[in-house]
């Protein structure tokens, strides 16, 4: 496979991921954040959807970050663009 080939085969995968972990990150900000609204009894004296707004989200963040870099590490190596350590 030519080189240019492979620098496009790189960018389309690493569009999909990014793509597919921004949808994430879209769904778990502003849809489960709207529909926890719907949620009414409170956790340790704050209204659940709060909780889950503040609390549920950053674990997901989290997520999305660790599951981007460790793709991304994998990828890099795949193609032989990863950087060099010292």
């Amino acid at each position: 496979m030519d080189a240019q080939k492979r620098r496009e085969e790189y960018w389309r995968k690493n569009l999909q991921l990014s793509g597919v972990l921004l949808f994430i990150w879209f769904v778990v900000t502003f849809v489960i954040g709207f529909f926890a609204r719907d949620l009414t009894f409170t956790f340790m004296g704050w209204p659940f959807s709060f909780w889950v707004a503040s609390q549920g989200s950053l674990i997901v963040y989290m997520l999305i970050i660790w599951y981007y870099a460790r793709a991304m590490n994998r990828m890099d190596t795949e193609y032989g663009v990863a950087e060099e350590e010292d």
